[in-house]
């Protein structure tokens, strides 16, 4: 009996261990990307860990950002507290409780109201029945042990054993179980919809730019709103998606003009951010996010730019900062020298390699060491994939092009000095 209890302990110890790989954890950090304030950033809401209680935001910037104005409001109740936090002087707010709650970030004059929930992890109710069993099954043990030493017989010390090794066993069972054990919601998670099994409808979107006719060298804001595609209501519930509420890219129909940003949520359904193109004509806009049971979305739309074109200089340092916005054609011809791709020639339907040199060590942006984003040549398409996490100077991606024809990619990564975009061109034979 003593060895069979010695084998129900080794074999709670040794499967202990894969059970809480499986575990899902509510404390979490939150990133979020944000284009505010010409300025490309992650914010990082630090995991909660108790309530009331601390809760600390941080800042990453490619490379820098600016310092933000924050307002952080429970939903529940409408307490508010207010701080600041640029790179390397994070914030430390205070929640008094779990659930819904919106933090407001501003800088330059803008302004994003970004909601989520608190979460406090809160222990499965398997784990009662886990510890339980193994503090019964000691008393009994210890219990059995004395018996035995006291009864010549050791009838009863046999009993009290047998029973104290039940326990252990179940809850070593519990144990083994556990990753296929319902969870419990952490605290102020979001009550599951009674509909959720049958997922929620996609969203129709507007596309718009404030003014309506934006000029050549001006700024101007490009405006998504988003809206439910049953109830017609806006819709509000996006989840984040590679670090972000959503990914906009913006093309000129001949791709010289390239830009991939994270609008802000300025209200509920609408997404908003500044951009400012160098020459007139015909924009594509295409939008990726993800909505709450729903899945993954493209959305695209297109706007007009007028009046004569007014090439970046030096005093437009948003503009400069992404060489695919240059008007220099030399840009597109060097950034070919950086790129290859396998096979050479590449084949419909088939997957082809594409490699990047890059200037500098990359760092996650996003939640990856890099982006590649392609788009035929008639704007009907848009792809993007991430890096395979090869080490060294190279990232490696792995695309198959969907059809013949030619195709305008961006490959993209970041370093301390900031965000690097290669724009080159792929043609594909029929």
């Amino acid at each position: 009996m003593i060895r069979l209890l010695c084998l129900v302990g080794l074999l709670l110890v040794v499967l202990a261990s894969p059970a809480a790989a499986h575990d899902v954890k509510a404390g979490a950090d939150l990133r979020i990307a944000q284009t505010i304030a010409g300025a490309e950033l992650t914010l990082v809401v630090k995991a909660t860990t108790r309530v009331p209680g601390p809760l600390r935001v941080e800042v990453i910037g490619f490379p820098t950002a600016p310092t933000l104005d924050l307002r952080l409001r429970s939903v529940t109740d409408g307490r508010v507290v207010t701080g600041t936090v640029a790179p390397g002087r994070p914030a430390q707010l205070r929640v008094e409780e779990t659930g819904p709650h919106e933090l407001t970030v501003g800088a330059g004059g803008e302004t994003a109201v970004i909601p989520f929930r608190v979460l406090v992890e809160r222990g499965s109710g398997w784990e009662f029945l886990i510890y339980g069993g193994l503090f019964v099954a000691g008393l009994l043990l210890v219990g059995g042990l004395l018996t035995g030493a006291f009864n010549r017989r050791g009838r009863s010390a046999f009993v009290v054993t047998a029973v104290a090794a039940a326990g252990l066993a179940v809850a070593a069972l519990i144990v083994v179980l556990d990753p296929w054990l319902p969870a419990r919601s952490p605290d102020g998670a979001e009550p599951r919809p009674t509909d959720s099994l049958l997922g929620r409808p996609y969203v129709q979107r507007v596309v718009t730019t404030v003014p309506a006719g934006p000029a050549a060298g001006e700024e101007f804001v490009a405006r998504v709103e988003l809206f439910d595609g049953a109830t017609g209501r806006p819709a509000d519930d996006l989840t984040i998606h590679h670090e972000a509420m959503a990914h906009l890219v913006v093309t000129s129909e001949d791709g010289r003009y390239f830009r991939h940003v994270h609008p802000l949520r300025t209200a509920p359904g609408r997404l908003e951010v500044r951009l400012r193109a160098d020459r007139p004509g015909r924009y594509l806009t295409y939008v990726e996010l993800e909505r709450t049971d729903s899945g993954g979305q493209l959305l695209t739309g297109a706007f007009t730019v007028t009046g004569p074109a007014k090439p970046a200089t030096s005093s437009d340092p948003a503009t400069l900062s992404d060489p695919a916005i240059s008007s220099d054609p030399a840009i597109q011809d060097a950034a070919a020298e950086a790129v290859t791709v396998t096979p050479a020639v590449p084949q419909a339907g088939h997957a082809a390699t594409v490699e990047v040199a890059t200037t500098g060590t990359p760092r996650p942006w996003l939640g990856m060491a890099g982006h590649l984003i392609v788009r035929g040549a008639d704007g009907e398409f848009l792809g993007h994939v991430h890096e395979m996490g090869t080490p060294g100077s190279r990232l490696r991606f792995t695309f198959s092009f969907p059809a013949p024809g030619r195709y305008l990619a961006w490959a993209q990564y970041a370093t301390d000095r900031g965000i690097t975009t290669v724009p080159f061109t792929v043609e594909v034979p029929r």
